[in-house]
């Protein structure tokens, strides 16, 4: 008995040391971090909740490092050196941003968030299939989803002939073409308002009143969407009707909004981090597209700029906010 009381004790002694070790090991493992990049919190937290569905906790298996953009949608002042130190992954929101953190590293995983960017002929990746490099993520090569704003107009407002369209010079630049050609063939003519920085806007469209348009299109840009609400008042303090891809667009007192939901968008780049951390390489995780589009309708909005909205398009609509 004695000699069996020795082993177990040992036995037991020996389980001890290991798990002792194994705690130690794991202690002394840097928790991953990832540096993100967006505009709101809501954005922010919607990716947290993403890789809390993957089974991962901020501040116990996983470092998150927020930043917002610095002003017009530029990057943070510190990326430079959140790229020093490096993370395991940076995810970031926005054209402007996947610039700068391209330049910045060819080896740290890159998952993007691009509504702007076709990622082939701009050079981001080799295929969609197989990016090739140190980017992957979620890109909107869809410029002709402008036309689709413009259809949705037309429906609210049937006598529109004059479209003033608001779009950010850096980045637009397909959506600005894809409108033109949408517009021509509905018999509409387009009032560009161009931005460059963010000082224009308020002036901007003021100054296109001159051509006395009827309408606004917003196209999508990461200064653009920063400042909505802005936006929508501007357009409703001159009896815009208004519309743009980003659907709070709607929400924030603009007319329509239709494309991707931005929180689903950053649900959907939790996933690519989890495969990241995992082990995989961004040059074999395929690019994808928005998974799910939005319409809404802002009936507050219409009723003020004394416009009936078509059943029509109620009917089609994933939201109505009266």
């Amino acid at each position: 008995m004695t000699g069996r009381r020795t082993f177990a004790r040992m036995v037991a002694g020996g389980v001890l040391i290991v798990s002792l070790v194994s705690i130690e090991i794991q202690a002394a493992q840097p928790t991953p971090r990832v540096v993100l990049v967006t505009f709101t919190p809501a954005t922010r937290d919607a990716f947290v909740a993403g890789l809390e569905d993957l089974g991962y906790r901020d501040g116990r298996n996983v470092t998150i490092d927020w930043r917002r953009p610095g002003p017009f949608g530029n990057p943070p002042p510190d990326l430079r050196d959140l790229v020093r130190r490096p993370p395991e992954c940076l995810l970031l929101g926005g054209p402007n941003n996947l610039a700068v953190g391209r330049k910045l590293t060819t080896t740290i995983p890159i998952v993007a968030i691009d509504l702007e960017t076709d990622p082939v002929s701009s050079g981001v990746v080799a295929s969609l299939a197989r990016p090739g490099g140190n980017v992957t993520g979620i890109f909107l090569d869809l410029p002709e989803l402008a036309g689709k704003q413009i259809q949705l107009l037309q429906e609210a407002v049937p006598s529109l002939t004059r479209l003033a369209v608001l779009f950010e010079e850096r980045v637009s630049e397909a959506q600005l073409q894809a409108s033109k050609v949408a517009a021509q063939a509905a018999g509409i003519s387009l009032v560009p308002i161009p931005v460059r920085t963010e000082s224009d806007l308020e002036p901007a469209v003021p100054r296109a009143m001159k051509s006395r348009p009827q309408a606004l299109l917003v196209l999508t840009g990461p200064s653009l969407f920063s400042k909505l609400s802005r936006i929508a008042e501007i357009a409703q303090s001159h009896k815009l009707a208004s519309a743009s891809i980003f659907p709070a667009h709607a929400s924030a007192g603009g007319l329509i909004g239709y494309g991707p939901v931005q929180a689903d968008l950053f649900r959907q780049a939790a996933k690519y981090v989890d495969r990241i951390l995992r082990g995989a390489r961004p040059a074999d995780l395929p690019i994808e597209r928005p998974s799910r589009f939005q319409l809404v309708v802002n009936l507050k909005t219409a009723k003020a700029l004394g416009l009936t909205i078509p059943p029509s398009l109620l009917a089609r609509a994933d939201q109505v906010i009266e």
